[in-house]
């Protein structure tokens, strides 16, 4: 009678000893999964944060790249704006210097020279000429350019002519009432170097006057 009792008892334990463990091990797998469902919860915040951080930044960076370009395109107005008022200002002094001469000499005058390089080794040129005063009679005539330099030891004139398919004479005719312009392109022959270009205006008339002007051709063409 004493060893079925202990071997109920025993077996009483024994079954208890399993039902508590099954339910620590259920305890424990639910603690498990509500971990998890927390974890998962966080990583999706997380992304959903990482996503809103992300798209900030590139809404940044779009809006830093449209304000550089707005700079750029600031800049830009900004330089044309003063080269376009620096050109109006010169074209000003220009008309004014034709139509209302304070102390400049009235009558023809050889206003400017200027030489610009061609990325094809050439030069283009822009010669202009003016009657300051009276325009109410035109002036007409011919005129002569000259390259003057050295080509080794040697000094050396070579006639525009010579040098630019767009002048056909030593002396280029000339005939306008306030201004004119005498462009073209230019060539320079290998070996000669230019120093000087002289400018020799002779207008037609009985009491006209030779007008003549020499440019440095350094000053002429930048470096």
């Amino acid at each position: 009678m004493l060893a079925l009792i202990c071997g109920t008892f025993l077996a009483g334990g024994y079954w208890a000893g399993v039902q508590y463990g099954i339910g620590s091990e259920g305890a424990r797998l639910g603690q498990v999964e509500v971990e998890r469902d927390q974890l998962e919860a966080s990583a999706t915040e997380l992304r959903k944060q990482y996503q809103a951080a992300r798209q900030q930044k590139i809404s940044l960076e779009r809006g830093r790249a449209i304000d550089e370009q707005a700079l750029s395109q600031a800049r830009q107005s900004l330089v044309a704006l003063e080269t376009s008022n620096a050109q109006l200002r010169l074209d000003l002094g220009f008309y004014k210097k034709i139509m209302a001469p304070a102390s400049v000499a009235k009558g023809l005058q050889i206003d400017r020279l200027s030489i610009d390089k061609t990325p094809e080794g050439g030069s283009n040129f822009r010669l202009v000429l003016i009657q300051v005063g009276n325009n109410k009679l035109y002036q007409s005539g011919v005129i002569a350019v000259n390259l003057l330099g050295q080509t080794g030891d040697s000094a050396e004139a070579i006639p525009l002519r010579d040098v630019s398919p767009q002048i056909d004479d030593v002396g280029i005719k000339f005939r306008f009432r306030y201004f004119q312009d005498i462009k073209g392109s230019l060539t320079l022959p290998d070996g000669f170097e230019p120093l000087e270009v002289q400018v020799v205006a002779q207008p037609e008339g009985k009491e006209t006057v030779k007008v003549q002007r020499t440019f440095l051709w350094s000053k002429l063409v930048a470096n």
